[in-house]
C-alpha cells in the first residue's frame, strides 16, 4: 500500500474508533421500576435492555479490532494477512479496514483450521 493509501485507511479506523468508543461511552438502558400491569411493557423493557447489551458487546469487540489494525499499521504490518503473509486486496480493506486476515485464511480461521 502506499502513503495515501494507508493515510486513509488510519483516517477511516480513527474515525470508526471514535465512534465505537461513543457507543461504549454511552450508559447502557436498565430498566425502570416495575409495577404489577402489563407483562408486555415488562417484557419490551427486557428485551430493550438485551438489545443494548448486545450492541455494546458488539461495539466493544469491534473496538478491539480497530484498534488491533491501528496497532498494525503503526508496526507497518497493515494490509498483510496475518495468517499467510500475503497482501489483503485493497477491495477488502476497503470494505473491511480492520480485516486481520485474506479472504481464503479467514474462512479457514472460521472453520477452525
Amino acid at each position: 500500500m502506499n502513503a495515501s493509501q494507508l493515510a486513509a485507511a488510519r483516517a477511516t479506523l480513527e474515525t470508526a474508533r471514535r465512534r465505537l468508543a461513543d457507543d461504549l461511552s454511552a450508559p447502557p438502558e436498565t430498566p425502570s421500576q416495575m409495577t404489577y400491569g402489563s407483562q408486555a411493557a415488562a417484557a419490551s423493557e427486557v428485551f430493550a435492555q438485551q438489545r443494548d447489551l448486545a450492541l455494546r458487546d458488539k461495539s466493544g469487540k469491534g473496538l478491539e479490532l480497530v484498534d488491533a489494525a491501528l496497532g498494525r499499521l503503526d508496526a507497518g504490518t497493515f494490509g498483510n494477512c496475518l495468517r499467510c503473509g500475503v497482501e489483503i486486496p485493497e477491495e477488502r480493506l476497503e470494505v473491511l479496514p480492520w480485516a486481520a486476515f485474506c479472504v481464503r485464511c479467514q474462512q479457514l480461521e472460521k472453520d477452525g483450521r
